[in-house]
């Protein structure tokens, strides 16, 4: 008979990246900390896209491990998912199968995205329409659930299984579910993350369209600079990012590394537009209090948040009036910054790659810096850690994340004491 002590604590023992930054976490965070940015000019071939700067990843993942009955299956995304993925399970396990340690039905998956395979589904529309065929595999390509179907199959993994679509907050909503699939009782080891690719020209003229996107044709360093009187738009980025979670005391007693813990997560939505963010804040700061209430903390409790801070004029105004009225005075004490302004905005992998970023930030007791802060917005008057990475206590950290549509969500991630 199991054990019923719920809620149950939840460990995460293992992560991974693929961004513009690196091939994996440890290179992204080493980028990073050189204070070298991942994206550039890149200009498109279209006269109608007014971005010229992106944040592409160079590389393909190696996925020779991987069967090709999977991976021929898999759009671009959800190879940087799995790439990701990998570098997650071996942290944690090293080289054994999960199921060493889990049942394979109390073993889950929750990997979201934005748009899916979506530049596939142009480039094969248009060979649709020129040869009378497609893609055979088309069809996977343009399933938004296609790279959380394929970390189940790899794995082995036939528990819990979801896939959430919700633009920049997916990330951390993934993590956020996979949170409270352990905390129940319902699981007790999860992969969770999202993964997002959007190159093809159409697919950024969808956006660019909206004028989210930063117009800098000139200086990098205006392109993204969250908090700044300069700011004009976000940098679009591609990657993908993984944590593995697991049950506290199974992985405690198993010998696992952690490497932190999950302890709050909240998730409220504006209900107002479907890209600007709503004007009372309300959605946003219950989400904080949220997060903050489930971990049995307080403001005070938090040494360091990492923002969604996008650099777009809306976003960032309406975050820092949101972390003021969560946390009050305190909001003026905690060292808050944007890694958006080195990685450029992941979209759907956001929340999972600035989660790991969290960690990151914890195990070196460095809180990243928000890059080309040189002109700070007077209205956004927190202490956004202006040009030079930070050293001090980090124990607690509050990770958020917002997207269009309304959807908010903030995770608390600390030391696991």
């Amino acid at each position: 008979m199991e054990k019923a002590n719920f809620p149950r604590r939840v460990a995460v023992t293992g992560y991974g990246a693929i961004t513009p930054l690196g091939m994996s976490a440890s290179e992204s965070w080493a980028s990073i900390m050189d204070y070298r940015p991942g994206y550039a000019f890149h200009p498109t071939s279209s006269q109608e896209i007014g971005a010229h700067v992106f944040g592409l990843v160079d590389k393909e993942p190696d996925l020779r491990a991987l069967p090709s009955a999977i991976r021929r299956r898999l759009p671009r995304f959800a190879r940087m998912v799995m790439g990701a993925a990998n570098e997650a399970v071996t942290m944690a396990f090293h080289g054994q199968s999960p199921l060493r340690w889990h049942s394979a039905l109390k073993s889950g998956v929750v990997i979201g995205t934005g748009w899916a395979g979506q530049d596939e589904s142009y480039r094969y529309y248009d060979e649709f329409l020129e040869a009378g065929i497609g893609n055979v595999f088309s069809c996977f390509h343009a399933m938004p659930s296609v790279a959380t179907a394929a970390c189940s199959i790899n794995w082995g993994l036939r528990g819990y299984q979801n896939t959430p679509v919700a633009a920049c907050a997916t990330g951390s909503i993934a993590i956020g579910d996979a949170f409270e699939a352990i905390r129940c009782g319902r699981t007790t080891m999860m992969l969770a993350g999202a993964g997002e690719s959007l190159r093809s020209t159409a697919a950024i003229w969808n956006i660019d369209v909206l004028g989210a996107l930063t117009g800098e044709t000139e200086d990098l360093a205006k392109a993204c600079c969250p908090f700044s009187l300069d700011r004009n738009g976000f940098v679009l980025s591609e990657g993908a990012a993984v944590v593995c979670l697991e049950e506290y005391e199974v992985a405690v007693a198993r010998g696992a590394t952690i490497l932190g813990e999950i302890k709050g997560y909240g998730n409220f939505s504006d209900a107002y537009d479907f890209t600007a963010p709503a004007p009372d804040c309300e959605a946003r700061v219950h989400s904080i209090t949220q997060a903050l209430s489930q971990a049995g903390m307080r403001g005070q409790d938090i040494d360091y948040i990492n923002a969604h801070g996008t650099s777009t004029p809306l976003n960032d105004l309406n975050e820092t009036q949101a972390i003021k009225l969560a946390l009050g005075e305190q909001a003026y004490k905690i060292p808050v910054s944007s890694t958006k302004s080195w990685s450029g905005h992941l979209i759907a992998a956001a929340g999972s790659f600035e989660t790991i970023v969290c960690l990151q930030a914890i195990q070196h007791q460095i809180m990243p810096a928000t890059a080309h802060l040189t002109h700070p917005d007077p209205e956004c008057d927190l202490d956004y850690i202006p040009g030079t990475h930070r050293q001090g206590q980090v124990k607690n950290t509050l990770n958020l994340s917002f997207g269009f549509g309304g959807a908010n969500a903030a995770l608390v991630i600390g030391q696991a004491q």
